[in-house]
Parts: structure tokens; sequence; C-alpha cells
């Protein structure tokens, strides 16, 4: 197999030993498990000897590490037609100790040679004429190398064990980044192969195009990648096989993903009384994956084998192909997914369920009056309320509204359409917490349109004086709750809150944000929720379908593990706005809150995913909760949620027939209604390991890594966490290079063509705020974002892995094309340009220290940079048109921060540059590649 690859030389001594004890050579495996999951007891992972990391060259911090050589061959091809297409790294290694009695001085003229070729020659020459047993892998090097020859990285503190230290002597060039995969290259390349084109389900296996990438999905029998995508398309056999290459086999489900406009909404069958046709023994629901025989008469289910009579009303002949004739008539037949209407049976107490209702819940405490908080949420209210959710074609939503404000009492309202004016109902005894009212407190909008109006102008005149700074939480839930219970219905809690909840009442905090913590064992309590109360609370409300969306406007620690659970495992949201002001953050907050209450979503719902025999969904991450090891149940699940499914083998899977999945999801409409969301996918099999390398999909595995390693140090200290995330992209990798590549150097790097950028995003994912171990990140904004990571779907956790940085200075103000990012390294920005970076929650505008006055005076029309105003000139107009579109795309909002270059907020902005070295600790990208690198060599030894 001929493969063209990068040259890069990495600033490394030998290959050391492995991380966690992998003494022996790589194969088998050692005889502890191998650690494919998190779910196993801590103790079961072995822990490196200490001083196991340090580089064999000098325990000196900074000591010169091998020289290094670094250059760009234009002419090699991206992805080469061959199916197992590679990228080669081609590294040389020479040992830098006392066996080789070299000058340094030596090494440094050779590294300042123009020429690489020169470089190589000048190098092996030295170093064979010292040692013959020497340690390197050489190569042949055709074709001339132009450009500077690089040298290591500076020494930084917090870089990952092993990473190179400085050079003495004078400052060296860097590594040529240009020589490693890129992330914004793969995304182009995507693009220009398969951007625009429609994308048919027809057939098995198929590797969708990328999150980044637009498409059109085009359903003939399997589900659409916008509902599922898989961390690989192709399974292995045996569970020997899935053990041996470590590639977790696993499912991100979006089962209510939002489709394009150009795309077919879901199909609704109603089979009447008899309801849905399913499986008598599986119960799998009637999919393309039935097999029918007999002329008609039976089927046989594609899950477990099992033969089942059809049906008399749903009979139909069979053509010459022993296809229905009706096949294309019917959706659940033809389609990967398609709704069926449901029957009494599966509604609560026999009975069709009410429309949902949505309650807002004020905290009125003496900060959220004096900020203006409590005005801003009444105002929007009056025109928001307006917009709620409806079914197509309804003129009207039906979902029923409510009213509560609160500090350490609760007030209810009355907004009953008869009423002249609205009544207050106050309850005190927050120990036994109950609904004063039934009638009038959960009313139709439409109809209570002017007593909702009086009430909602009335609230922060009648709190104006309040001195109450005190405020209760868990109470307003169990309000919610019960509210939900007396009605007979399920719906939602938007909860407005803006401190920790001290005063007396069940579910009272205290501060235990504990800095001592950080890095010790006992640093999981900081992520893990108080128990009691709110585990009690998550049940009740789930048991009801009442999700939970939280707003939080802290201006101080709240101790956000414990108050984000509930919301967290009913399907819900938590949004945050530290230090809130109504002129800077409003209207951040406003766009949160319109696109949450406007969002299409599912109530009530309990998810169940069915396979084929052979292999089976073992571990549930997203914001769920389980009773039990099969039903995922949501009080509610919305267009932006996702449940990442992981599957284990239980018997060997068959190349021919392939394995198929079911996800079915039962829930309420908007509208009242009961239904079953169906989605099928099916895989493609094979017992060689290249196909499945062939079939993986980097962006879902690294959403699944994300989850498993946010779950996990709820109970192991962050180190085995990062431990084990590097542990196992060495065996993935180490696995590919043993069974699938072309002989070749040890000294290479060889990585598969699907997952040539997975060490970017791995490595981006460790220096992630959850799993940064440093004292100056706030505890509340590490367990904030470990919790929404928790329900995200794959293009989220693609983005906020790998920011976009946009070059705007050079704008073509009449294209519609937005400029193509740059790679997430300091490198890539200029004194003169413009730069916006998002990453789904944050936003920056970078401003280099010369951009061009003009550019500045056309977005800002002045010198300084308060905020971005709207000026009427094209520039300006591209420039807002480009942040707004990005912000319709993303489920939240971002609050856009304006940075100069070298200014103190720019530090902010910095930790976001993810292929650079971490500002609270982690390597850069080059470091980590060298590291991983190693950890691979030794595996292989």
């Amino acid at each position: 197999m001929s493969q063209q690859g990068y040259v890069a030389a990495p600033p490394y001594s030998q290959a050391q030993p492995g991380i966690g004890g992998y003494q022996g050579g790589f194969g088998s495996g050692p005889g502890q498990p191998l650690y494919g999951h998190y779910g196993g007891p801590p103790q079961a992972f072995t822990a490196p000897p200490t001083g196991m990391m340090k580089s064999p060259v000098s325990s000196a911090a900074c000591m010169p590490p091998p020289p290094v050589s670094s250059q760009y061959n234009p002419n090699v091809q991206q992805n080469g037609a061959h199916p197992q297409s590679v990228y080669i790294f081609f590294f040389l290694f020479v040992e830098y100790s006392s066996i080789i009695n070299l000058k340094l001085e030596n090494i440094k003229i050779t590294f300042n040679l123009q020429n690489l070729n020169t470089a190589l020659n000048t190098i092996t020459a030295l170093v064979s004429k010292v040692c013959s047993n020497c340690h390197f892998g050489l190569f042949e090097h055709t074709g001339q190398f132009g450009g500077p020859i690089a040298g290591p990285q500076p020494c930084m503190p917090g870089a990952f064990p092993g990473a190179p230290a400085a050079l003495a002597g004078p400052p060296q060039k860097k590594l040529d980044p240009d020589a490693i995969p890129s992330i914004t290259q793969v995304i182009e390349d995507d693009r220009a192969q398969r951007g625009g084109q429609v994308f048919s389900t027809n057939l098995r296996g198929q590797v969708p195009p990328l999150v980044t990438t637009d498409f059109t999905a085009q359903d003939q029998g399997n589900a659409s990648p916008r509902f599922i995508r898989c961390t690989t398309y192709s399974l292995p056999c045996t569970a020997d096989l899935a053990k041996q290459c470590q590639v977790p086999l696993a499912s991100i489900i979006k089962p209510f993903a939002s489709l394009p406009k150009n795309e077919t909404p879901l199909y609704v069958v109603n089979h009447g009384e008899t309801g849905p046709i399913r499986c008598n023994r599986c119960k799998a629901y009637m999919c393309p994956y039935m097999q029918f025989i007999d002329g008609g008469r039976r089927y046989q289910c594609g899950f477990c084998n099992c033969v089942n009579e059809v049906p008399v009303f749903y009979f139909q002949h069979l053509d010459h192909m022993g296809r229905r004739m009706d096949f294309y008539e019917r959706p659940e037949l033809s389609l990967g997914s398609y709704e069926f209407i449901a029957t009494m049976d599966y509604c609560k107490n026999n009975k069709p369920p009410n429309p949902p209702a949505y309650i807002f819940m004020i905290d009125v405490s003496y900060n959220n009056i004096k900020s203006g908080l409590v005005k801003l949420i009444c105002d929007e209210l009056k025109t928001l309320l307006e917009k709620l959710p409806r079914e197509e074609g309804v003129e009207s939503s039906v979902i029923k509204v409510g009213f509560v404000t609160y500090n350490k009492i609760l007030h209810f309202y009355n907004v009953k359409s008869a009423l002249a004016q609205p009544q207050m109902m106050v309850v005190s005894d927050t120990a036994e917490m109950f609904v004063p009212l039934l009638d009038g407190f959960l009313v139709n909008y439409q109809d209570s349109r002017a007593v909702i109006y009086n009430l909602l102008d009335q609230i922060p005149d009648m709190f104006a004086d309040t001195n109450e700074s005190e405020t209760v939480f868990a109470p307003v839930i169990q309000a919610g709750v019960e509210a939900f219970k007396a009605a007979e219905c399920s719906g939602k809690l938007f909860i407005f809150h803006s401190s920790m909840p001290t005063a007396e009442a069940p579910g009272k905090l205290k501060n235990r944000d504990d800095k001592k913590l950080v890095n010790t064992e006992k640093e999981k309590t900081l992520f893990q929720p108080q128990k009691g109360v709110y585990e009690q609370l998550s049940k009740d409300c789930v048991a009801q379908g009442c999700c939970v969306d939280l707003f939080l406007f802290p201006s101080q620690y709240v101790d956000m593990a414990t108050m984000a659970d509930v919301p967290s495992h009913t399907g819900g949201s938590v949004y945050k706005y530290n230090n809130f002001q109504v002129e800077t953050d409003g209207e951040h907050f406003l766009r949160d809150l319109r696109k949450d209450v406007q969002k299409s979503i599912g109530f009530d719902a309990i998810m169940r995913v069915r396979t084929s025999t052979g292999f089976r969904a073992t571990d549930f991450f997203g914001a769920i909760y389980m009773n039990n090891t099969t039903d995922i149940e949501m009080a509610a699940v919305d267009c932006d949620k996702a449940v990442t499914v992981e599957f284990k083998h239980d018997d060997t899977l068959n190349e021919e027939t392939g394995a198929f999945m079911q996800c079915a999801v039962l829930y309420t409409t908007i509208s009242g209604q009961r239904r079953l969301r169906i989605h099928n996918l099916s895989l493609n099999c094979s017992s060689q390991l290249s196909e499945l390398y062939k079939s993986c999909e980097t962006d879902s595995l690294i959403n699944f890594f994300a989850k498993s390693a946010y779950r996990a140090i709820l109970n192991q200290p962050l180190k085995n966490v990062k431990d084990i995330l590097v542990n196992q992209t060495a065996h993935m990798l180490a696995c590919y290079r043993k069974n699938c590549a072309s002989p070749s150097a040890a000294s290479q790097l060889i990585l598969p063509d699907a997952m040539k950028v997975f060490p970017v995003y791995m490595n981006s994912l460790m220096k992630t705020a959850p799993l940064v171990g440093s004292t100056e990140l706030s505890t509340d904004d590490r367990a904030h974002q470990r919790l929404s990571v928790m329900a995200m779907g794959v293009e989220d956790t693609q983005l906020l892995l790998y920011p976009r940085l946009i070059p705007l200075h050079n704008l073509d103000v009449s294209s519609e094309a937005l400029p193509a990012p740059v790679r997430c390294s300091e490198e890539r920005l200029a004194d003169s340009g413009m730069f916006l970076l998002e990453n789904g929650h944050s936003m920056f505008l970078w401003l280099g220290q010369a951009s061009p006055p003009d550019l500045v005076q056309n977005i800002f029309n002045l010198p300084s940079l308060p905020a971005l105003p709207e000026l009427d000139n094209p520039v300006s107009k591209k420039v807002r048109s480009i942040i707004s579109s990005l912000l319709e795309k993303r489920p939240n909002s971002m609050k856009l921060q304006i940075v100069r270059q070298r200014d103190k907020p720019e530090m902010l902005f910095r930790q976001f540059l993810v292929e650079d070295k971490g500002l609270h600790g982690g390597a850069s990208y080059m470091d980590f590649l060298c590291y991983v690198h190693r950890e691979i060599r030794q595996l292989l030894t």
C-alpha cells in the first residue's frame, strides 16, 4: 500500500513505559480489564508507578530535549483514494544522554541549517558515528523541503507529562504546525466533497457527512443522521475484536432534532384502536427490517427472529421480490423514522393526557428587583406568551400558563379570565408545599390575556420596596410538581433565580466551595449534588412529567452541582449569567429565554433502545432519569437534547445480516396527544478491524468520551480520568497501527484517515474546565459545563471542543458565504487582523493592535469599543449578519465580548485557542501528539 505522509519530528527521547502500567507487548493486553469505559470500580485502574512519566533525559524541569526538525510537503495528498488512507508522521528519535557524547553546539548548528535534507544527513552521520545501537527511525527523504527548520516549543508549567522542555541557547523556531492534521482542513474537505448533496439513507452502514457540512438527508429506510449518529458504522463481529481495538461502540440519539425546511417532517401513522404492530416476543415496532413470509401472512422480526402472525387488517400480498405491495404507502415499512398515534394502553390511567402547561416562577428578592431583572422578565413575557409552541397549522397554542413569585415565601396568582384584577395567594409554610388554588392558576393565555398583562405590569411595583434577600428553592420546584398533579398534566417550570437558597426550608444549602479540595482525592465532591431533598424532587418531577429549566443570575457561589441536579435529570436546561447587568447582559438572556420557550418539545417521555441479537444497549448518558436498566425517562425532551447510548456484545454478530437498532420514544405532544416516535438504523458488521476504523466518526467518538469522562469525575480523581483518556487514545491508535497499517518504521506515527484529528479533540477535552484541576476556575462554572455537556448532541460537543475562529479583516461584503475559519492557535492571529471566535457558549471579537483604523471606524464608528453598534455601512452590516446567523444556529445564545490584543480580558479569549498550551495547564496539540506517539510505541514494543 503506498502511503504518502506528513513529515514531523517530535522533541522526544526514547519511548517511555506507558500510562496505566501496560508494560508488556501490545495485543491481548494485560490480565486486568481494558478500560473502554468508566463504569467499573476505581481500583481496577492501575496507576503508573511514580516517576514513570518522567523523561529519562534529566530530572531538571527544562533541560534541553533532543533537537527537532519538521517540514511540510506541499505535494502530499490529503485523502488518498485507498480505503485505508492514513496520515504518517516520520519521527526521528535521538537518544540525548551521556552515551552520545555530542557537543550541544554541533546539534544546534545542524538545526539552524536551511535545508532539511542536509540536516537529516548530518544528524544521521553524527549519531551513527557515535552509537550504532541508538534507537531512531530512519526514512527515505525524497524531494526538496523548503522553509525554515523548526525547534521544539518552549517549556510551560502545567504541560502534559513528558512535554518537551525549552532548548538552551538562542530561541528556536517552532515545529511547523501545518505538518500535522488540521480540523479546519478536514471540515473544509468534507464540505467540498459532500456539501449541498443529498444523503440517501438506503444503504446499511453508510458514514454520513460531518456535522459541520450542509447536506440534505433523504430518509430511505434508515434514520437521518440528524436523529442518530454512531461512533462507528461497522461493528466488530466479536467481543474480542471490540476489546482489542477499544473503540467505544455508541450512538448519539437526538430523537426530536430539528429538520431543515427542505426535509420532510415525520409521517404520523394511525392504526386506530389496534395501535402499532409490534413483535410478540421483543416488542420491537413494525419497521423496514421485518421480513414478510408465507405469502404475507406472517413476518419474521429483524431484532429477535421471532415469527409473528400478520393481523387480518394489516395483511397485504407480496410482489415477486417478496416485498409487500403497499411498501411505499406505509411509512413504517419504507422509512427509518416515523410516528405512531398511541392508543389508551400507552396513557396514564388509560385516559388521554391533558395538554401541557408552562409555569413562570420569578425570584423577587432584593437583588433581582434592584438589578431590573424582574421588570425585564415581566416586560418580555407579554410578547413571548404570544409565541408559545403550537402544532403545525393550528392558530393558537393550547399550552396553559401559570405564574408564581417567591423569596422566602411563595405567591401564587389567580389570573382567571373572568377577573378584573389578578389575585395573589400566599403560601408561607414551605415545609408542606401545596397549591392554594386550582381554578384560575393554570389558564389559557389567549383567554386571560388582559388579566395576565395586568399582573405582569404590577409584579415589579408590588415588590419595589422589598428588603428580603433570603430565598427558598426546593419548595418552588415542589409547588410546580403539585400544580401539575392537581391539573393532571405534564409541563415545564421556568425558574428565574439569583442566589443560594439559605432560608429555613427543605433544600436549604450551605457554602461548600473549598478550593483546597482541587487536585485531591476529594475534588469529586465538588461535582456531586447534595443528596436528600433534591434526589427525591428529581423522582417526583419525572413521575409527573415536570421538566425544570433554570435561569441563574449569581454574583457568588450558588452550589451549581446541587441546584442544577433537578434540571439535569428532567430533560431541562440551565442558563447562567454571572454578575448580571440589564444593560450588558439583558439581550443575551432574552435571546436564551425566547429560544427556550419556543423550541419544539415532547413531554412525559419514556425511551427504549432495542437491538438485534448479538449486542445490546448497556449504558446511557443525558439529561435523563433511569429507574431500571432499560427505560430512559425524561420529563421532557426538546430538539437540542441528545442521549448517548453505549453498546456491548453478548454474542457474535453476523456480517451478512448486519446489526439493527430501534429507538422508540413514547411522549405527549404540545397539543396533548400521546405518540410514539420511532427511529431505526442498520449498521454493518465486520471481522476486519480496518472496516471499523474506516467507518469511525471522530465527532461522535469525542461526544462519547466527553460524557464518559464527565460522568467519571463524580467518583474518580481527575488524574485517573485523564490517564484513562490518554491510555485509550493510545490503545485505539496502536491497535490500528498493529492490525491495519502497512509495515513501517516504529518511529512513524500512523493515524487512521477517519480519526486523524481525534488527538486534537481529545487534547482539547482534557483542557476543558471540568477536567482541569485549577483553583483559578470557579467551581460553579466547572459544574455547569459538566452538566451542559451531558445532554449535548454531536454538533454541540464538536464546536465546544474546537471553536470556530473566523477572520473578518478581509471580508468580502458581497459574498453570501462565511469566511473560512482558521486553526485555533495564536499563530493564526495577525496584529493587523480582526477575528470572531465562537464555541456555542462564548463569542469574542478580537482586534489586533494594528487593526486598520478604517475597519474599526466602519464597525464601531469610534476609536474605542464599548459594544457593537448598528451602523449603516456594508462592513458593519456584514459583520452583524455573520454574528446573527451564528447565534441563530446555536441552541444557546452567546454574549459578544470585544477584546483588544494585549488587553487584560484577552486572557479569557486565549483559553479557547485549543491548539496552544492551556492557560490552566494542558499540553499544546503538537506536544500531545508527541506524547501519544510515545505511548503508542510503548504499547507496540
